[in-house]
């Protein structure tokens, strides 16, 4: 029998929703009746692409308490982040961009990208508990921005931004203000109406969606120049021709995830407090432990004791999770977003995420707990006897 690990790294990506992918497997030509066609075709095999890529709108769009219009489709997170900071600053002259110390590098690098294009980069300062720091705050909005992004929930410490007051407030000193909501949408109340932003980015393969699919939910009031351009699919804003299995899958993702929420969020919690009171018995350090967070994310360090290291022995003990976000893993550096919480390096190079998801079981906890304190045990013998 393959050797298979106990999964335990949701936040990184999700494995496909079977139902997901029983919606996706006409549009693969692995299922009858098959399906294919252009969405931008006037026949009868385009008008049903295009039939298809409207319901999966509408669904996204249902999800997130949007209006299927404001949402356009994009290739995942990272294009989402990308389209609103480049596409909305392209029709602004050059001013203040402010984002979170803590933003994920597909909004922190076309913040930069726009710095070497004159703008000014300003970077919010947030407490130790991984909260946008009130004075760091305030002293940005003095600065009268022009575009704010914070996501609604970080990546690695889970930790929940109150996103519609920061939104209430940029909008006040008349800043476009965007969201960065990937890691939220299906785990956390998500409603673009509510929240009151201009723009919120979302992705299918958090949610038992397919690689590959992803969404900008856009207030029409902001102006966007496109990043590709040609064939003026997505009203103009993203041109190329659909991906409509992903698209497909996304719509199916969305419903079934938003269905689920607050069951989920109650189970997961139970599970997570499980690990954090397990975690506190071996004297791990748990960041973020007293602030709103995702009901499936527990961000810990066990001091002396590196991060990648303890990773690798936990994956070969059958355990998969991860020492940081997944998009920085080929560069095992310390926790930036540990960092920014006032957190010293050498404990930041500790941190170890563990994600919960729809498989993980109250039994796949009690044996990581059981291994993650063998594991550890065995690492800190190693060290004293090569001290």
């Amino acid at each position: 029998m393959a050797f298979s690990p106990t999964y335990l790294d949701w936040n990184a990506t999700t494995p496909l929703d079977p139902a997901v992918r029983e919606a996706m497997l006409p549009w693969l030509g692995a299922a009858e009746p098959a399906r294919f066609g252009n969405p931008s075709s006037r026949h009868e095999y385009g008008r049903q692409a295009r039939a298809a890529v409207d319901e999966a709108r509408a669904r996204v769009a249902a999800a997130v308490g949007a209006h299927a219009t404001e949402v356009l489709f994009t290739s995942g997170g990272s294009e989402a982040n990308n389209l609103f900071l480049k596409g909305a600053a392209a029709n602004l002259r050059p001013g203040v961009v402010a984002v979170s110390a803590i933003e994920h590098p597909c909004v922190r690098e076309p913040a930069r990208q726009l710095q070497r294009a004159g703008w000014t980069l300003h970077e919010i300062g947030v407490d130790a508990q991984g909260r946008i720091d009130v004075a760091a705050w305030q002293a940005m909005l003095a600065m009268r921005p022009q575009l704010v992004s914070v996501m609604r929930a970080n990546n690695e410490t889970g930790v929940l931004q109150d996103v519609a007051g920061l939104a209430r407030d940029a909008r006040a000193a008349g800043a476009w203000f965007h969201t960065d909501a990937v890691q939220a949408l299906g785990k956390a109340e998500l409603d673009f109406r509510a929240l009151g932003v201009h723009g919120m980015s979302v992705s299918a393969h958090k949610i038992g969606g397919p690689l590959g699919a992803g969404a900008l939910v856009v207030d029409k009031r902001v102006e966007l120049s496109p990043l590709i351009a040609g064939g003026g699919q997505e009203r103009g804003l993203r041109s190329g021709t659909e991906n409509v299995a992903a698209i497909v899958g996304f719509g199916v993702a969305c419903e079934r995830a938003v269905a689920r929420r607050e069951a989920e969020a109650r189970r997961l919690s139970a599970l997570r407090d499980e690990l954090c009171a397990a975690l506190a018995g071996i004297g791990a350090r748990i960041f973020s432990l007293d602030a709103p967070r995702l009901p499936n994310t527990v961000f810990f360090a066990v001091e002396d004791l590196d991060g990648e290291t303890l990773v690798g022995r936990l994956d070969r003990a059958g355990f998969a999770c991860a020492s940081g976000s997944a998009c920085s893993s080929a560069h095992p550096e310390p926790s930036r977003t540990l960092l920014a919480m006032g957190v010293e390096p050498a404990l930041a190079r500790a941190a170890v995420r563990v994600s919960l998801g729809r498989d993980t079981r109250a039994d796949d906890v009690r044996r990581f707990i059981e291994t993650l304190a063998r594991v550890t045990g065995e690492l800190k013998n190693l060290a004293s006897i090569g001290a």
